[in-house]
Parts: C-alpha cells; sequence; structure tokens
C-alpha cells in the first residue's frame, strides 16, 4: 500500500513472477476473449507481458505487439506518442515500433493492462492506435480503480482494488 494522500491509501498488485496467478488470469481472459471477433493483442508495457502471453497461446494467436515508453535500439521507425499538455507530469510517453505499427494497420485489436487507476496510459494507448490506424474492440484490466471508469465501452475487469481512506493520527 502507499500513500498518495494525507488520508488516502492505494492498494497496489503485481503479478511479476507469479506463475499460477498469471495462469489463472490468462485463463480467464482467454475465456471472455474466446468468441470475440480480433485480431491483435496489444500490451501496454512491460508488467503486462507474461499475461499477454498466455492470453495468445490459449487463443492460439503467434504474435502479439508490445507499445513502450522508451524507444528502444531494435525499432525501426518508432512512433512517438509525448503525453497530452493536460495530462500530468508524471506520464511517460508511449512509443510503437513501426513495424508493429504497419502490422497493425486497418486491424482489430484488444489492448490490455494490469491496472485502470488514472486512465491516462488507456488513453494513451488508444490515441496510439488510433494514429497507427487500429482500431481498438476491447480493452481489458485485471483490476480497476475507482468508478469513474465505469461508463467505459468495451471495458473488461476482473475486480475493483480499493481506495482506503485512513486518518493520520498526530501526536
Amino acid at each position: 500500500m502507499s500513500f498518495v494522500g494525507k488520508e488516502t491509501k492505494l492498494a497496489s498488485f503485481s503479478m511479476l513472477g507469479d506463475v499460477e496467478l498469471v495462469d489463472k488470469l490468462s485463463d480467464k481472459f482467454a475465456e471472455e476473449l474466446k468468441d470475440m471477433d480480433f485480431d491483435y493483442l496489444v500490451a501496454t508495457e512491460m508488467k503486462i507481458i507474461s499475461l499477454v502471453h498466455g492470453i495468445a497461446k490459449r487463443l492460439n494467436h503467434t504474435k502479439f505487439v508490445v507499445c513502450r515508453k522508451t524507444v528502444r535500439p531494435y525499432m525501426i521507425r518508432p512512433i512517438i506518442l509525448k503525453p497530452l499538455p493536460h495530462f500530468p507530469k508524471h506520464v511517460k510517453q508511449v512509443v510503437i515500433n513501426g513495424t508493429d505499427a504497419e502490422l497493425l494497420q486497418g486491424k482489430k485489436v484488444v489492448v490490455i493492462d494490469d491496472v485502470l487507476s488514472t486512465g491516462v496510459t488507456m488513453r494513451m494507448i488508444h490515441i496510439l492506435m488510433d494514429q497507427v490506424g487500429a482500431i481498438v474492440v476491447k480493452k481489458m484490466v485485471i483490476l480497476k480503480q475507482g468508478e469513474q471508469f465505469d461508463k467505459i465501452e468495451n471495458l473488461f475487469f476482473l475486480e475493483n482494488l480499493p481506495i482506503f481512506k485512513t486518518t493520520i493520527q498526530t501526536y
């Protein structure tokens, strides 16, 4: 748990290195997607890759795309989306390899992230997908935090991540 304000704590979540959890989540997400018409899964960064890999295997997809926060040496003609001016200062750019962008052009994609908390990453990935000509048909997260996302179209999530209100005692 971490403090984000004087009286607010957020629960944290990590599945890195937890094979059993990743397998169970992959089963759930693959079940949700099994009858859906889409071409590619798109991961929003490194923490989610093991889950996306598991889903792809279960659905017999041979490729998925990973968006990064920095340009990597392997990238050819990367496309970079800088944070919009009204986004918080801590928000990083989003980058897609140019060859992946070409692959996604005109394709139906499912975007997957671990936690939807501010919504900025999901919005940036959606904007990037629009820029490369991909059609986002579903957004999926393991956990969402807050009710502000309840009206997002085509959003699948497994659980709500709680926000805790605390009273800090001063002596």
